[in-house]
């Protein structure tokens, strides 16, 4: 582990994310929260601090595939399950390295630190959910990286990492988002197969990611009043040009609501039938 820890938020966000050491990752992200929200970090220095990775440092396994080339995911008996965490912890590992990324990237921004406190809790975060699930595959006898996995959520990070703006629409307000719709499915079926342990893990998850969909909100909304950009018709351009995928239905209205995401950001993509 560790022994100098980094003292700047810049450089912590940095070091989470090339280490290629997935427990040492998430022990990274809890003690940099730490440090930050007790005062212990500072932003950084521009001229001394190295540019974020283009790639996250990553374990020899999972292999790695393009998505169209994941084999067909089995979903019945415990395989299912083992196959389904695998796949939520896959991306729960993204979402780490994205957000850690996101602070890194754009710690130079001009930005109050009510920005920085919001971000730094979904990074560490999304270093629970990641341990938490984890934890589960080693309770069922399985492991993350038994499985290929793909690699198309790192895109979404590549394809914005010029524009904070960008960054925040595709990955809070359109990928967490489409976690708020399918989750509350998964956990009945899960909750249905008596496999009450895991239901309890996603519905972490689900409470958790309400919150980060809202810290979207709040930040879209603010650097579009910053730039003078009417929030949903900004939405719609930035979906349009960088995700890579379709908006579509069905929608937890309920839950993107209640996290600030109104229909009129999503609903006019999904019937346009966008593909980016």
């Amino acid at each position: 582990m560790l022994q100098t820890r980094p003292t700047s938020l810049a450089a912590y966000s940095r070091m989470i994310v090339v280490t290629p050491d997935l427990g040492e990752k998430v022990a990274l992200a809890k003690s940099a929260a730490r440090a930050w929200h007790h005062r212990k970090l500072s932003l950084g220095v521009r001229s001394a601090d190295p540019p974020m990775p283009e790639r996250p440092g990553r374990p020899s396994k999972p292999v790695l595939l393009p998505p169209r080339k994941m084999p067909k995911r089995t979903t019945a008996g415990l395989r299912g399950r083992i196959a389904l965490l695998h796949s939520l912890a896959h991306i729960e590992l993204n979402a780490i390295d994205m957000t850690w990324d996101l602070i890194g990237r754009f710690v130079w921004e001009n930005l109050p630190r009510s920005f920085f406190d919001d971000w730094v809790r979904v990074g560490v975060e999304e270093a629970k959910h990641f341990e938490l699930l984890s934890r589960r595959l080693n309770d069922l006898g399985a492991a993350y990286g038994d499985l290929p996995a793909h690699d198309g959520l790192w895109q979404a990070a590549q394809e914005t990492g010029d524009s904070l703006l960008a960054r925040i629409a595709i990955v809070p307000l359109v990928l967490e988002a489409r976690g708020l719709d399918v989750s509350p499915a998964m956990i009945e079926k899960i909750t249905r197969h008596g496999d009450t342990d895991s239901a309890r893990i996603l519905s972490i998850i689900y409470n958790d990611e309400k919150r980060h969909v809202a810290f979207g909100c709040k930040w879209f909304r603010y650097l579009c009043a910053r730039e003078g950009l009417a929030p949903e018709p900004t939405f719609h351009t930035l979906v349009r040009r960088h995700f890579r995928g379709k908006i579509k239905p069905p929608f937890n209205d309920k839950a993107r609501s209640e996290a600030g995401l109104t229909p009129g950001f999503y609903k006019p993509l999904a019937a346009l039938g966008h593909v980016g």
